[in-house]
This record gives C-alpha cells, sequence and structure tokens, in this order.
C-alpha cells in the first residue's frame, strides 16, 4: 500500500500541520481524528487495515488530518471565545489548504468526510458547512452539540458550529438544497454507544428538514469503540 507522509506550515494555524495519504487512486476520502487525536490514529487502531483492500485496488485514497481540539475546543485554560476561534482557524487550514492539496493530488471531483466520536463531529459539521465541497459524510458515533464545551458562553461563532443549533433553523437556500440533494449522509451508532441518543436525536433533526441520510444502529451490545468502527468503515467506504 502506497503510504506518505506530509508536512507544511499553516497560514490558517500559524504551526506546522501534518497529515498521511494512503493509496495511489480512487474516491478522495478525509478523515478527521477523535477527541484530542493524531493525524496517525487512524493507521494505529486498524481502520487503514480494514480499508487495505480497497485502498490497494485503487478504490480509494485516504488523507488523514492532524487535530487541534487541544487547541480548541478541549483547551479549557482559554476563554470559549479564544476556543470557538481556534476551531474555525481550523477549519480554514481543512478548507483551504487540505481540500485544495486532495484536488491537486487527486482528480475526482467528489469528496469523502468521515470520522470517529468527536472525529464525527467534525465531518459533520464540515459537511453541513460546505456542502458545495462535501459529497459525502460518514459520521461514526459522532455528538454534534457543542454547548458542554463554551460553558455557558454564545456567540455567533459557536452557534454556527454546532450542527444542533443551526440545522434547525436552516430554511431554504442554497446550503440546504445542496443537503437534500448534493451530499450523502450516514450516521452510525451502537445499540449500546454513549453518543447513540445523539444520533437518534440527529436524525430527527435531519428528517425534520428533509435531508436524506442512512442511519443505521449497530446492535448485539456494539459499544463505542474501535472494533465497531472497523466495521462500520468496511460497510461505508
Amino acid at each position: 500500500m502506497k503510504r506518505d507522509y506530509h508536512r507544511w506550515h499553516s497560514p490558517a494555524l500559524g504551526r506546522d500541520m501534518e497529515l498521511l495519504v494512503f493509496g495511489h487512486a480512487g474516491y478522495p476520502t478525509l478523515v478527521f481524528p477523535t477527541s484530542m487525536g493524531r493525524f496517525f490514529e487512524f493507521e494505529d487502531r486498524g481502520m487503514v487495515d480494514a480499508l487495505r483492500g480497497k485502498i490497494e485496488a485503487g478504490h480509494l485514497q485516504i488523507f488523514c488530518v492532524d487535530g487541534v481540539d487541544r487547541e480548541s475546543w478541549y483547551n479549557y485554560g482559554a476563554h470559549p471565545y479564544w476556543r470557538v476561534r481556534r476551531h474555525v482557524q481550523y477549519e480554514n487550514y481543512v478548507l483551504h489548504e487540505v481540500v485544495p492539496f486532495i484536488r491537486w493530488l487527486n482528480g475526482n471531483g467528489g469528496l469523502t468526510v468521515t470520522g470517529c466520536s468527536f472525529g464525527g463531529y467534525h465531518c459533520m459539521n464540515f459537511a453541513l458547512r460546505h456542502p458545495d465541497v462535501v459529497t459525502y459524510c460518514v459520521s461514526m458515533s459522532g455528538a454534534f452539540d457543542i454547548h458542554q464545551f463554551v460553558h455557558g458562553y454564545w456567540d455567533d461563532e459557536c452557534y454556527f458550529n454546532c450542527p444542533t443549533a443551526f440545522l434547525p433553523n436552516m430554511n431554504g437556500g442554497w446550503q440546504l438544497d445542496s443537503l437534500r440533494h448534493r451530499v450523502n449522509m450516514v450516521l452510525g451508532a451502537g445499540d449500546w454507544d454513549i453518543c447513540l441518543g445523539d444520533n437518534l436525536q440527529f436524525s430527527g433533526m435531519l428528517n425534520g428538514k428533509g435531508v436524506p441520510h442512512t442511519l443505521d444502529i449497530w446492535g448485539y451490545e456494539q459499544k463505542h469503540d474501535w472494533p465497531l468502527w472497523q466495521r462500520m468503515v468496511r460497510k461505508f467506504l
């Protein structure tokens, strides 16, 4: 399997950022790490091996980005104002640096975004905000409400990065139209998943806005953990 390491100084974040690319061709898939996870997590946790056949056959090309959660949502030493703004800088890094890099390396016009746990938040938030860029979103055991990270603080940046807040207020326009007709979405969770309730609730919100999606609940005591997510990626990617 082709495996490439890349690193560059990010203007958006003001520091070096790293990523891994697996595969030589295929549908481009952008992977967000879990809470405070790193760019090598998807490989270390067996997720790349779970997709090895598809990657080696040229069906998938996987782009694993680093995260900055320790500097944003989980940076409890900083005021929430600065936490959410660091997250916005991270989104700008992904949107204006990583996505063009993917386009340069891979000629396929589509883009999958995916992630497990808090990575599920990242991929869903990115897809909802940029349905002109994303064509497929697979959230595995994600949770989509960021109120717990801001401790009562709230402003426009918090609102527009909290899917459970801004999605219910979408009424028409290109963004909602793109979500209804352009983006395929999957919400996956286990029946014993700590995020099961979040996915049931968010599925209801998507239904309320007429956004087609797949809600896939895995039975037989499936928990919020890597063995479940390995099976999910085999099914949905």
